[in-house]
């Protein structure tokens, strides 16, 4: 799955706001595969519960709010040796406010800590704590304590770097929908070599940055807080993340949320899982420029989707030639298209910044596509995350024939994406570290307690069959769709049906009797 934003619909809003436990598992039988990493996680997770987290103010460079309070959490960088290297992995708590919202003068009890993980692989959730202020989010808030942290790699967690953020943003660059022969080799060149400056950068370490691993540290996670079974909330990846802690251990789940579901079944992590968001970015795609369409009163893009299509292949042709403000060149300008296909709140500005452009003035494209020097070791530490894990957990088509095969074959009906999902990804046809195989994620009936599933019906970064397929796997777990909408993460949103459904399974541990559908939220507004 591509790392370019990456986030949940309440990583959006918060951009805005820029002792052993009980029912532990036993440990596997000495010689079975995984049996060391898996006593290794328990004794960790024995340490921390002794250990708890001492929580107090956050490190300044983390520029987090005075309500929040930050700590942090010890795990062996590699399980099977639980007394080797340590990592610290940092975490933000803001506590249960215990006020209701509706009546001040009622006091809400607390039922523990929510955990939430906003995806990626890659991406921080140390803001998370914000979302309280929300006030979509304040009835949860009342009764759970918010935590959020950064994962294993994730900066200031052990963070992992495969080059010199100084290097990371490209120039201006071209985004050829049939990529030529030559500019293939020369792609090919690149994902090498960056494959290769991630082991010379990380060495040895570099393995043990995975999902498993991943999941392992969120059960130390929930012992160092203190939560005999843990609440969480994953969003994207992060709900690969909980599909796999709920494989390994489903006794110590209490609740659990999955926000725009990541396909589990072995055989799509991760290179068929790419294909399939390629094509679905297509669909998205036509949805935006269907939008931009029905408002050409105010933007003057086309009448319809096709003539919007011009538009925009005009002002990819004239970037190529002269690229805006000189940073700006056509994969910039897809890959801000690109992030639209994430949330629908991000239309506007983009058809704005397409329309002013075309008509003489560059800078609001400028402002939304051209890099960040600022941002360069974020952005380049949230990929070298990516890569590295979902280079780690699965095999790969090592052969570029095979990537160039079916990849030409997908951009014949798919051409938006394609091509720049593969650039992204071909570094795993080159990766150096052991490869993980991927987890079989089922649970029977009583293994696991009933869990919530929340999806967009026309989400292109996860598709919806993704979904269904994790509610297959997953015995007594309830689907919620939202209709006719593909914004990526529903979770505490403008929908109150969703939300409904998600604060009734949260508050009182109730769900749906069988599968529900929500009517769509509103299209933006231009």
């Amino acid at each position: 799955m591509r790392a370019a934003a990456r986030h949940s619909a309440a990583g959006a809003l918060l951009l805005a706001l820029t002792t052993a436990p009980s029912g532990a598992p036993t440990a596997a039988a000495p010689g079975t595969p995984g049996a060391a990493e898996r006593q290794g996680a328990a004794t960790a997770a024995q340490r921390a519960a002794a250990d708890g987290i001492s929580f107090g103010r956050c490190p300044r460079a983390e520029e987090l709010p005075g309500a929040i309070r930050c700590g942090t959490v010890r795990v062996p960088l590699d399980y099977a040796r639980p007394d080797g290297e340590q990592i610290e992995l940092a975490v933000a708590r803001v506590r249960a406010t215990h006020r209701d919202p509706d009546n001040s003068k009622h006091k809400v009890p607390r039922q523990g800590a929510l955990v939430y993980n906003p995806g990626g692989p890659g991406a921080s959730g140390l803001y998370f704590p914000l979302i309280g202020m929300v006030p979509e989010w304040k009835r949860i808030g009342a009764a759970y304590d918010l935590v959020g942290y950064a994962p294993r790699g994730v900066a200031p967690s052990a963070p992992l770097s495969c080059v010199d953020p100084k290097h990371f943003f490209k120039g201006p660059r071209p985004a050829p929908v049939q990529p030529s022969e030559s500019f293939k080799r020369e792609r090919v060149a690149e994902a090498g070599a960056y494959a290769r400056g991630c082991a010379e950068r990380e060495g040895e370490a570099l393995r043990h940055y995975h999902s498993l691993n991943n999941a392992r540290d969120l059960e130390v996670l929930r012992a160092a807080l203190g939560e005999e079974r843990l609440t969480f909330m994953g969003a994207s990846y992060g709900t690969y993340l909980g599909a796999v802690y709920a494989e390994l251990y489903p006794a110590q789940v209490r609740r659990m949320v999955f926000d725009a579901v990541v396909n589990p079944d072995p055989e799509q992590i991760w290179y068929r899982n790419n294909l399939d968001q390629s094509a679905a970015f297509e669909d998205r795609w036509t949805d935006f420029k269907e939008w931009i369409a029905e408002h050409d009163a105010v933007y003057g893009l086309g009448g319809t989707a096709r003539e919007v299509q011009r538009s925009y292949e005009r002002a990819s042709t004239r970037l190529s030639a002269e690229p805006a403000g000189g940073t700006v060149g056509p994969a910039q300008l897809q890959g801000t298209f690109l992030r639209a296909g994430y949330y629908d709140d991000y239309w506007p500005a983009r058809a704005q910044a397409l329309s002013a452009y075309l008509k003489g003035d560059p800078q609001p494209l400028v402002e939304l596509a051209g890099p960040q020097p600022a941002t360069a070791a974020e952005a380049e530490n949230a990929h070298a995350v990516y890569t590295a894990v979902e280079c780690n957990d699965a095999p790969w088509p090592a052969d570029f024939a095979v990537w160039d095969r079916d990849n030409t074959r997908l951009a014949r009906r798919a051409p938006f994406e394609t091509w720049d999902n593969v650039w992204t990804n071909l570094p795993c046809a080159f990766w150096q570290a052991p490869r993980q195989r991927p987890l079989d994620v089922r649970t029977g009936p009583g293994e696991l307690p009933p869990t919530l599933i929340l999806a967009a019906e026309d989400d292109a970064a996860t598709p919806y069959e993704g979904a269904l397929e994790l509610q297959g796997r997953l015995s007594g777990s309830v689907l919620v769709t939202e209709r006719d909408t593909g914004t990526h993460g529903i979770a505490g949103g403008p929908n109150a049906c969703v939300n409904g459904h998600l604060e009734a399974y949260l508050l009182e541990g109730r769900l749906p009797a069988w599968d529900a559908t929500c009517a769509p939220r509103p299209a933006p507004k231009p």
